[in-house]
C-alpha cells in the first residue's frame, strides 16, 4: 500500500494552537518554517530567549488543558498571529510586540491553581520543540486508530501536535524505522526517536476538555507510551498533501 502524506501541521506558538498547510519548504537540519517559533512563558521559567529549553518552562496542555482547543492562523509578512478557541473571541496580535494584549485575552482559559502565562520568548534561528535539536514529527494515522479501538471511539488525531500524518502504514510501523531515512517530496529525514507522550494528549482537542485516558491506554494495550516519530532533515526539499513516502 501506498504510503502517503495525510495532513501538514505546523504550531507558531508552541502549545497555543495549529495551523494546516498544504504545502511546505524544509531546510537541513531546521525545523518546519515557523513551528514552535514562539512559546509562552510561564511565572516560574527559566527561558531568556538565549537558548532552547525544556517544554516545563512554558505554559502547554500538559497543565492547561484548554489550550489544546487553539486553533491559529499565522500572517507571515506582518508576523501576526490570529487564535481562535471556543470560549473567547478571535485574537490577531503581534507575539513580539503585544505579549500584554495576549496574556489577558488568554487568562480565562488558564487554570488559577497553575502557574499563569507572564510573557513570549523566540530564539532566533531555533524552533522550541520538545527535542534540543532541530526536530519534526511524525505522526500515523493507523496508530492513532488501533488506540482508538481500545476506547471504542475515533481519536482526533489533532490531539498528536504533529508535523507531518501519515496515511497507509500499518499501526506502529513508524517505530521500524528509527535510524532509517524516508524521503517525502524532494526532502528527505533522519528518523531518530519515539515520542513519549504528556498527559496534553488526554484532551479534546476540540474542546480542551478531558476525554480520553491514551496514556493508561497505551501503557495497557501497546506497552509503551509512545506516539510518533521524530525526524530530521538531512536534505532540503518541498513536499506536500498527498506525496508519497519512500523508505531509503
Amino acid at each position: 500500500m501506498t504510503i502517503s502524506v495525510a495532513a501538514l501541521w505546523r504550531h507558531p506558538i508552541k502549545a497555543h494552537g495549529r495551523e494546516p498547510l498544504q504545502r511546505v519548504a524544509l531546510e537541513v537540519g531546521k525545523c518546519m518554517p515557523w513551528d514552535r517559533h514562539w512559546a509562552v512563558t510561564h511565572e516560574a521559567t527559566k527561558a531568556d530567549g538565549s537558548e532552547w529549553v525544556r517544554c516545563i518552562n512554558f505554559s502547554r496542555g500538559a497543565s492547561a488543558p484548554q489550550l489544546m482547543a487553539l486553533t491559529a492562523r499565522l500572517n507571515e509578512a506582518d508576523k501576526t498571529v490570529t487564535l481562535s478557541h471556543p470560549d473567547l473571541w478571535d485574537l490577531t496580535f503581534d507575539p513580539d510586540a503585544d505579549a500584554a494584549k495576549f496574556l489577558e485575552w488568554v487568562r480565562p482559559i488558564m487554570p488559577p491553581q497553575k502557574r499563569q502565562s507572564v510573557g513570549i520568548v523566540k530564539v532566533p534561528g531555533v524552533g522550541l520543540t520538545d527535542s534540543s535539536w532541530p526536530s519534526i514529527s511524525i505522526v500515523n494515522l493507523a496508530s492513532n486508530a488501533a488506540l482508538g479501538e481500545t476506547f471504542g471511539t475515533s481519536l482526533d488525531m489533532d490531539r498528536w501536535r504533529g508535523n507531518i500524518h501519515l496515511d497507509g502504514l500499518q499501526p506502529w510501523q513508524e517505530f521500524d524505522w528509527i535510524g532509517q531515512t524516508i524521503r517525502i517530496g524532494t526532502a528527505e529525514f533522519e528518523i531518530r526517536e519515539r515520542i513519549e507522550r504528556c498527559s496534553a494528549t488526554t484532551v479534546d482537542p476540540a474542546t480542551g476538555n478531558y476525554d480520553w485516558d491514551t496514556l493508561k491506554h497505551l501503557r495497557d494495550h501497546f506497552g509503551h507510551k509512545d506516539f510518533g516519530v521524530k525526524a530530521y532533515v538531512i536534505k532540503a526539499g518541498e513536499i506536500a498533501r498527498g506525496d508519497t513516502v519512500e523508505v531509503l
